[in-house]
């Protein structure tokens, strides 16, 4: 096949792409810098231009650029995950793809108020968070064209997805571990749901081979949640530190507002914010039946492995020191 990624440069594409090129695809990109090593073309995908001619060719386009925090406002990430993949879909459909993967979020359930082992038919669920509800709006526009029949769409769900070169779920909490600046709310009791970078591609790569994944919806997680104490715990061990640090979601909640308020006065942008607390203080779980059931989707590393693949990295990297 030939794979245009979105967001070429980010986490998830660069992982995909080396899986795609060790089993002799051919790759290429878009992405707010070029490299031109990787077939990597600049562009910004909320403005019509000459990357989207880059699309010429591809059997497949995966669409990973995203706004990805809660510290940007609707108007940052209503461009980019709802114009942008407006804008990725028309080129896709013009250039010939044949298929377009809408990379989504768990958070299209909303931060809290889900069942337990929540599944696909859930109705989504806006709560005013700029980034949930930009997410659910993403998903619209890809359904809708497959639904007119523009062009066969997948969308896909992360969990939360951890490992070597995840900003959110790996850099950022060494860091604010490091600062002393993280805490956990529900006394760390909060349910996470990690998945492995390698299993989470594995997954990807399925729904965008498999003719059953089309015009379907699929969380992908690595199965099983996990106490947030436990995950971030493996962070603390890793920097030889005592913890988490954990409080009662009330207090957690106000800490992290005045935390974030003192920050924002420096003219930096935080994700230390009440909607970050609340997000760990999640009670439910996703179900991954229906991916394994349709594309025989197998989640292989579990959170051990992970982390132990995830210290090595960190430390060759020289977050740990």
């Amino acid at each position: 096949m030939r794979v245009f990624l979105t967001g070429a440069g980010g986490f998830i594409a660069r992982a995909t792409a080396a899986r795609l090129r060790e089993q002799g695809h051919q790759v290429c990109g878009v992405d707010l810098r070029a490299d031109g090593a990787a077939g990597v073309v600049a562009g910004d995908i909320t403005a019509d231009g000459p990357w989207q001619d880059a699309i010429t060719g591809a059997d497949v386009v995966i669409h990973t650029a995203a706004v990805v925090s809660n510290a940007v406002g609707l108007d940052g990430q209503w461009r980019v995950n709802v114009l942008g993949t407006r804008k990725v879909l028309d080129a896709a459909v013009r250039n010939g793809a044949a298929r377009f993967v809408q990379l989504s979020s768990i958070r299209a359930f909303s931060d809290l108020g889900f069942p337990d082992g929540v599944t696909e038919d859930h109705p989504v669920r806006p709560d005013g968070n700029p980034y949930v509800d930009t997410k659910i709006a993403g998903e619209q526009v890809a359904l809708q064209a497959h639904a007119e029949g523009r062009i066969a769409v997948t969308v896909v769900r992360p969990g939360d997805v951890y490992g070597p070169g995840s900003r959110p779920w790996t850099v950022l909490p060494v860091q604010l571990i490091r600062r002393y600046q993280f805490l956990l709310p529900a006394m760390g009791h909060g349910v996470f749901s990690p998945v492995y970078v390698d299993d989470l591609v594995g997954g990807l790569l399925l729904a965008a081979s498999s003719p059953a994944g089309a015009g379907q919806v699929f969380t992908l997680s690595g199965g099983a949640g996990v106490p947030c104490r436990e995950f971030f715990g493996h962070y603390y061990r890793m920097l030889g530190r005592r913890g988490p640090v954990v409080a009662p979601t009330a207090v957690a909640v106000g800490v992290a507002r005045v935390a974030g308020r003192l920050i924002r006065l420096t003219g930096a942008e935080t994700e230390v914010n009440a909607v970050s607390m609340r997000y760990f203080a999640r009670t439910g779980t996703y179900s991954i039946a229906k991916a394994r059931r349709l594309l025989g989707y197998r989640p292989a590393v579990g959170l051990a492995e992970g982390m132990t693949r995830t210290e090595a990295w960190l430390r060759a990297e020289g977050l740990l020191s």
